[in-house]
């Protein structure tokens, strides 16, 4: 049988971080962006709000060239090209749905990835304010893998999700298939498989040999 594999980024296939954390690593501002984290983790910031303060944070400042060290160094876990070369060896499709920056996430394309969709932001360097329409939400992850499933031919119950926090449990929630990737306890408790590592051929193992 056909599947979709959904994957989300931050703290899935990047390890104990974002690229909100990386990208600002890159422009010196951790420490700020650390505090941001923090209030988006406790729900003080909407993922809307979160994002206008993080592009006001980086203002005009952030830089192509600042994107690709913020890639190119960010821990991810490893193994993920050889996973989505096997899911594509099956006949199968492997997407990334995330809330972080289009421009970041897209960049994940030429590793082999279906498709690669982030909240829309404004193009770097970074002039005008973030369109709150644009920037998605746990909802909005669910949204788009329907429109994926209709693009590919497939439905809900051919789809298995990958997360790891409050953001993918809509999505856990709505496919029959699910792995929690070094995940808190929102998806943890709810997911159809755990996994704690760096390596997410493993947590590939725990669907391909048992899903």
């Amino acid at each position: 049988m056909t599947k979709l594999h959904l994957f989300d980024m931050d703290g899935t296939l990047l390890y104990g971080s974002a690229a909100a954390v990386e990208i600002s690593r890159q422009l010196g501002l951790g420490r700020e962006m650390a505090e941001l984290e923090r209030g988006f983790a406790a729900g003080e910031l909407t993922p809307a709000r979160f994002a206008q303060l993080a592009a006001d944070l980086w203002a005009a400042e952030l830089t192509e060239s600042h994107l690709e060290a913020a890639f190119d160094n960010a821990p991810w876990l490893a193994g993920i090209r050889e996973v989505w070369a096997d899911i594509r060896s099956h006949g199968e499709r492997c997407a990334v749905i995330s809330l972080s920056p289009d421009f970041f996430v897209e960049r994940l394309l030429p590793w082999g990835a279906d498709a690669a969709h982030g909240s829309r932001w404004p193009v770097v360097p970074i002039r005008q304010p973030v369109e709150p329409a644009g920037i998605l939400t746990s909802a909005a992850k669910v949204r788009i893998a329907d429109e994926l499933c209709v693009q590919y031919g497939l439905t809900r119950a051919d789809c298995v999700a990958y997360g790891d926090s409050m953001s993918d449990t809509d999505l856990f929630a709505a496919v029959p298939a699910s792995v929690a990737v070094n995940a808190d306890h929102h998806v943890r408790d709810v997911a159809s498989y755990a996994y704690v590592g760096r390596d997410l051929r493993e947590a590939y193992e725990l669907v391909r040999t048992r899903g």
